[in-house]
């Protein structure tokens, strides 16, 4: 079974400083048959002008992961870090038993495209922790390359629940498969351009969640790039 959750269909507010698209209910939208997905809570796929961000805020029992598309995104933490993620890196924030953090867009004239993905953790009350990595994009082109996981496996960032993040870059007409184990979910978000799932065409921005499917086929229409969530 996939539904999917088209791009046109999610919460938007428009902040002036920050353009913010919500898959799931978050803040001031909330949508009672879109509350997330699995472990999966949060989908957020904002736009945050030069110059201006996050102020510090604080965060608990959530695994959240940051993917920059273009631009840059300046983190600042309790803990300590101070890191800039830039386009095509990765970050894991483990805010466990609580943590506080702020996020800038330290370009004067550009701004910064990401998602922000939280996760529920496995369990409440861990030690808050930090990680930020980036993947050599020639190990994503065509192939499905692991970026996060439980067990840090092929050097991924470790998350602390039992899910699996995937991304992909795809030319024109590749394809991935993937097979799903029994029990598990997916969740395939498009970041850009169009691919074909399965037979069920997807565009930019759009996300589907996939249960009771044995293995997925991922056409790209054009070039295109995913990422995929395998889940309990």
């Amino acid at each position: 079974m996939i539904r999917v959750r088209k791009a046109r269909d999610r919460g938007h507010f428009d902040h002036g400083w920050l353009s913010t698209y919500h898959t799931f209910s978050f803040a001031g939208y909330q949508d009672p048959y879109n509350m997330g997905f699995r472990t999966l809570r949060v989908m957020n796929e904002d736009w945050v002008a030069p110059g201006q961000g996050f102020g510090k805020h604080p965060h608990r029992d959530m695994e959240i992961v940051t993917y920059v598309l273009a631009g840059a995104l300046e983190h600042k933490d309790s803990m300590g870090n101070g890191e800039t993620l830039r386009s095509g890196e990765f970050q894991r924030m483990s805010a466990g038993s609580g943590i506080l953090h702020s996020e800038f867009n330290p370009s004067s004239n550009e701004p910064v495209h990401l998602y922000q993905i939280w996760l529920y953790p496995e369990e409440k009350g861990i030690e808050p922790s930090y990680e930020q990595k980036n993947f050599p994009s020639e190990d994503r082109q065509n192939r499905l390359q692991l970026v996060a996981s439980p067990d840090a496996a092929e050097g991924s960032l470790r998350i602390h629940q039992d899910a699996r993040i995937y991304l992909a870059e795809l030319v024109s007409g590749a394809t991935v498969e993937h097979s799903i184990p029994t029990e598990r979910h997916v969740w395939l978000q498009v970041l850009r351009g169009s691919v074909d799932l399965n037979g069920k065409p997807l565009e930019t921005s759009d996300g589907a969640a996939i249960s009771f499917e044995k293995s997925l086929k991922i056409t790209a229409a054009g070039n295109a790039e995913v990422m995929l969530f395998e889940m309990n």
